[in-house]
């Protein structure tokens, strides 16, 4: 019985990952679309979140039987219900990156998109929802703190990227439409690292039991 059951553990490790690896593919098609004015993968990065969409269900019906059918221990518990609420958050992050492609697919072309960090915040995004997901398949204490103390860096990139149009309204008022499309945009991906922060927060709680406060 317990062999079945972590054989389903690794079943659910390796649903994670992949949805994992379906929200970095959003993120990077949504802001690549941005960056290079391509619509192809404005469309690939809604594609994407709609297979994230479906991810979630297949995973959260997975949880749920594991519940009803096995007996599982505390500490499989806590990774189950982590997962559940983890699914939740990845969810999210496909629906921002998603409307992130939105934008990009109406927004005018303009040489604004190299003068302000939008990719730097993409990256480091992507780098921790990666993160996130891996310290959790690894039960990886250290590394899901770290992502928690990483979200500082994004934090930090949406100030500079709004300091940044601030400056450019300022010097063209024309372009401001442009411009709050780029800080909304800039303003999705660190709520995509808020998220990934409470991905981060989860796996901890699996592994220690305890609740961030």
């Amino acid at each position: 019985m317990r062999n079945r059951f972590d054989r389903q553990l690794d079943k659910l490790k390796e649903s994670l990952i992949e949805m994992g690896n379906l929200c970095e593919e959003a993120i990077f098609c949504a802001s690549n679309a941005l960056i290079s004015a391509n619509t192809d993968l404005a469309e690939k990065a809604i594609k994407v979140d709609e297979e994230i969409d479906h991810m979630e269900r297949e995973i959260e019906e997975h949880c749920m039987k594991m519940l009803l059918h096995q007996q599982p221990v505390a500490s499989d518990l806590r990774t189950i219900s982590s997962a559940l609420k983890m699914i939740s958050d990845m969810e999210r992050i496909g629906d921002q990156a998603s409307d992130i492609a939105e934008i990009s697919k109406f927004i005018g072309d303009s040489d604004t998109r190299s003068k302000v960090h939008i990719k730097d915040m993409a990256t480091a995004t992507i780098k921790m929802v990666t993160d996130a997901v891996e310290s959790f398949v690894n039960k990886d204490l250290e590394l899901a703190r770290k992502v928690m103390r990483y979200d500082d860096v994004v934090d930090e990139s949406f100030e500079k990227i709004k300091t940044e149009l601030i400056a450019l309204i300022r010097e063209d008022s024309s372009l401001g439409e442009y411009y709050l499309d780029l800080l909304m945009i800039a303003k999705y991906l660190e709520r995509i690292g808020d998220h990934a922060e409470n991905i981060a927060e989860w796996v901890e709680y699996s592994i220690t039991g305890k609740i961030k406060e």
